[in-house]
């Protein structure tokens, strides 16, 4: 669409004041050209007393200024447009938070080499598929913390992803509401949009209702194996994949679950989702048009200042 053909007026109705103007404009041009006159006095003497000097010929007239300043006004006012303003979802990635569990359980061994050392991979895996999308990292257990704040340098998150452990958090414990929660302060400061993946093996069920009540939208990545699966030999115990569970979470955040994969089938689908999401905001987004009015204000202020300008006069015939 060209820009002639997408031309529009933000607020039309203001056009209607043109209609008293035009009538106001009519009855100053005749009181300056002398028509008012014309019927009072035989046109062979009108000309004669009619003053019309050089002087005044040569300087603008009030109804051409009052004209051009009306016109000025009411176009700047009714808000002429012709083009889009940015979309937020006009990128190809939004934001991500990416809150990475740090309890004890983690270090389970049943995904090897682990079920953290795993969390970290797919966390390099998924940002190759998200190249240069904004992303912050949380680590969270009993409480949750900032790790790094949104940054587009790929690399550092992942160094930063790696040189994390169980053993560091203050206060043990599984709170995702407390991640969920410190997610959305990030977005909100950072004024982003965005969403936020739980890499966890585990959320209790009592979490779930605080869960809701955080006013965040999340995925979550499940590093567990099945209920089926051989326990492991090695490491600390830990429960296996409880999927209901994970799975009402996921819904209570409106989101979905995604199990761990062997291959790169679960980042690529987290990846899809996360385009979808950013694909329905931006068919679900207003349109809006730039309000160009406001260009108008330079040549409204000339006319004020020069019919304000010392030794500005001009002569009212009639």
């Amino acid at each position: 669409m060209t820009s002639l053909e997408s031309f529009h007026f933000l607020r039309p109705l203001w056009l209607l004041a043109t209609i008293p103007a035009a009538g106001l404009l009519f009855l100053l041009w005749r009181r300056q050209s002398g028509q008012g006159w014309r019927r009072l006095i035989a046109p062979h003497l009108l000309e004669p007393l009619t003053v019309r000097t050089g002087e005044t010929d040569s300087r603008l007239g009030p109804g051409t200024l009052l004209a051009v300043f009306w016109l000025l006004a009411i176009v700047a006012v009714a808000g002429p447009s012709w083009q889009r303003e940015p979309s937020p979802f006009a990128d190809e990635t939004s934001a991500i938070v990416l809150a990475l569990y740090l309890g004890p359980t983690m270090d389970a061994q049943d995904i090897q080499p682990s079920r953290l050392e795993r969390g970290v991979h797919k966390i390099r895996d998924l940002l190759a598929l998200r190249r240069g999308a904004p992303t912050a990292l949380i680590a969270y257990a009993g409480t949750a913390h900032t790790v790094l704040p949104f940054t587009t340098d790929q690399k550092l998150v992942e160094q930063m992803a790696a040189e994390l452990e169980t053993g560091i958090m203050p206060r043990e414990g599984n709170a995702p509401e407390e991640a969920m929660r410190l997610a959305v302060r990030l977005l909100e400061q950072a004024e982003l949009s965005g969403h936020v993946l739980l890499i966890t093996d585990s959320i209790l069920p009592e979490s779930i209702e605080a869960l809701s009540d955080t006013k965040g939208r999340a995925e979550i990545l499940a590093l567990a194996a099945p209920p089926d699966a051989p326990p492991p030999t090695v490491g600390p115990p830990a429960p296996a994949l409880d999927r209901p569970t994970l799975e009402r979470a996921a819904r209570a955040l409106g989101g979905s679950l995604v199990e761990v994969a062997i291959d790169d089938g679960d980042v690529e689908r987290l990846a899809r989702r996360l385009e979808r999401q950013v694909a329905t905001g931006a068919s679900r987004e207003q349109v809006r048009w730039q309000d160009a009015g406001h260009a108008l204000t330079f040549p409204i202020a000339l006319i004020l200042l020069l019919g304000a300008r010392r030794g500005f006069h001009v002569r009212w015939e009639g």
